[in-house]
């Protein structure tokens, strides 16, 4: 016969006493006690520490790029998501201080390029807080699709991408965004992207 679930706020626990009897309750607050103290987990992280576990994320690296009235500029992102095929919807977060930011909120619109494993250097110069004001695609081969926003030339895949919704995200803004025109160039289908991982670039092994 199967045992009776006392009612309260402890229902489970008290099913699972029944179930063994022969674990009292203090093992069972000991059990989850020992469950939640993993080593090295930190409870409530501040931002430092955070962005210090984050680290262990493996990404692609990417050039989120704005043009509007004039003037364009980017920033190397790797928050970039594939959300749906159909409709063909991505997703991108930016920080909100940032110049590119500004001008994709402006534009409603951006590129997006992913860059190949030779291409640290690009991935460096816009991701420098010290070029921010300056014009970063200078001397860059670039083209335009639909949106007008720049792509690298030599990227393994762009995407040309129109904004359709925003949601504010703390520190940054997450641009939810329809793929208008998207491709890999021929000549780097055969290429490697680059991937970056605790802190530093990485390469595909094999």
């Amino acid at each position: 016969m199967l045992p009776r679930i006392r009612r309260g706020s402890n229902s489970f626990f008290a099913l699972a006493c029944d179930l063994h009897p022969q674990r009292s309750k203090s093992q069972g607050y000991n059990d989850r006690m020992q469950q939640q103290a993993q080593p090295g987990a930190i409870l409530r992280p501040t931002p430092d520490q955070l962005k210090d576990v984050l680290r262990f994320w493996t990404t692609g690296v990417t050039v989120v790029s704005a043009s509007h009235q004039g003037s364009q500029h980017g920033m190397t992102v790797n928050s970039f998501t594939s959300l749906s095929l159909e409709p063909p919807l991505v997703s991108i977060s930016l920080e909100k201080s940032t110049r590119t930011h500004q001008l994709v909120l402006q534009a409603g619109r951006f590129g997006v390029s992913i860059l190949s494993a030779n291409q640290q250097e690009l991935s460096d110069r816009f991701a420098g807080r010290e070029s921010e004001q300056s014009d970063r695609f200078e001397g860059v081969n670039v083209f335009t699709l639909e949106t007008g926003s720049p792509l690298l030339q030599e990227a393994i895949a762009y995407f040309d991408c129109r904004v359709s919704v925003t949601h504010d995200a703390g520190t940054h803004t997450i641009f939810i965004s329809e793929v208008l025109a998207a491709g890999a160039p021929a000549n780097q289908q055969g290429g490697q992207p680059l991937v970056y991982f605790n802190r530093a670039y990485r390469k595909l092994s094999g």
